[in-house]
């Protein structure tokens, strides 16, 4: 191997280095911009916080909480309007089917105006898995009813998920500085053949 082919190979390498960090990371940021905890609920929003006071001492969650055991949830809300609002709210276990409603429902909060400005609810979760919060605001005649849906996962840990981030940016880093190393490569031996003509 030639110094002028290793030159060009060691560059990309260290681009491909140095670019996964900082591309992953602008990846999460922007995730973590797009998902900041808040739910949308027709034309309010709610932000949605999670903890875990017996395992996580204090630390939030925002529907990935970190184990099993007693888990308080808490809905505060961005509008003033919410708080003249009747809600409900039902979390569900996440079976794929919503024909018998009573039968998954883990917790149900029957519609109350909650004029304090935020919902607080606590849930002793027994067994990992994926759960759905149901949030259904309105119920009044003069108000029209919406719906928010929003996933909370127990005890299970995100390395897919997060794996899967880091696929979507090592593959197209690596197949570019893959292909300018073998740019490189190929136009040093063009250089040495015409050279050597």
């Amino acid at each position: 191997m030639s110094w002028k082919f290793l030159k060009p190979a060691g560059l990309c390498f260290l681009i491909l280095v140095l670019g996964i960090p900082l591309a992953a990371q602008a990846q999460h940021t922007h995730e973590l911009e797009k998902n900041f905890c808040i739910l949308k609920v027709g034309p309010y929003g709610m932000h949605l916080t999670g903890y875990q006071p017996d395992l996580s001492a204090g630390k939030e969650s925002c529907g990935e909480v970190p184990g099993v055991g007693r888990t308080v949830l808490v809905l505060d809300y961005i509008e003033g309007e919410l708080r003249s609002l009747p809600v409900e709210v039902r979390v569900i276990r996440d079976t794929g089917s919503e024909q018998d409603l009573q039968a998954i429902t883990v917790v149900h909060l029957p519609p109350k105006v909650y004029s304090s400005g935020f919902i607080s609810f606590e849930y002793n979760f027994d067994k990992p898995g994926k759960y759905v919060g149901l949030i259904t605001l309105g119920g009044m005649q003069e108000h029209q009813e919406h719906t928010a849906r929003f996933p909370i996962s127990i005890g299970e840990s995100n390395v897919v998920s997060h794996l899967m981030h880091y696929i979507i940016v090592i593959v197209p880093v690596t197949a570019v500085a893959g292909g300018a190393a073998i740019f490189f490569f190929l136009r040093g031996r063009r250089k040495t053949s015409a050279s050597a003509v």
